[in-house]
């Protein structure tokens, strides 16, 4: 049993890593006004909440694993409090870190409508925060984290993330989400 708790809090982490990084890349890239991966705009935002729906659903289902891990003996106030766990504290610290600001981002979409789309569309910067916290947890907070597989996985996600980042900041991509406001 206990292994089968490790597999699924390390599986479950990975995903949502891995989805988190789609988020991020979706996310840019709806932003750019142009279709990306030669799709329509319509069908990037949709991607993006779907995929977003699911990178929370994993989450969710390694926080709770994480709580039923006996060899890291992590409680709900380590998920939730940053660094307050005896267990590598600053990588799980980061992890609560970017929990944390994925509950913000969660709740904050939820009630979007009420907050306009000005004040929740700053909220919703926290995810550039929260993508370099969810990476830099998952490749130094598992017991695996030094493994090839798990080092080449978060590097693909590092390089897709900060690939889109870089886009994202170039003049190019200002003047693509001009023309598409005009």
């Amino acid at each position: 049993m206990t292994n089968a708790i490790w597999y699924l809090a390390r599986g479950s982490g990975l995903t949502s890593l891995m989805l988190l990084t789609l988020v991020v890349v979706l996310g840019i890239g709806s932003r750019s006004g142009r279709p990306v991966f030669g799709l329509p705009r319509f069908a990037v935002a949709s991607l993006h909440k779907n995929a977003s729906l699911l990178a929370i659903t994993f989450l969710a289902v390694h926080v709770f694993s994480l709580l039923l891990d006996p060899f890291a003996q992590l409680t709900l106030v380590n998920l939730v409090v940053p660094f307050t766990s005896t267990y590598r504290p600053l990588w799980v610290g980061l992890g609560a870190l970017a929990f944390d600001l994925i509950i913000a981002l969660i709740i904050t979409s939820l009630v979007r409508q009420r907050l306009g789309a000005r004040s929740w569309r700053a909220i919703h910067w926290l995810a550039y925060a929260c993508w370099p916290f969810a990476l830099l947890h998952g490749l130094k907070a598992g017991s695996d984290a030094s493994t090839g597989w798990m080092r080449i996985t978060t590097l693909a996600c590092a390089s897709a993330g900060m690939a889109a980042l870089a886009w994202r900041v170039t003049t190019g991509f200002s003047e693509t989400a001009q023309v598409r406001v005009r």
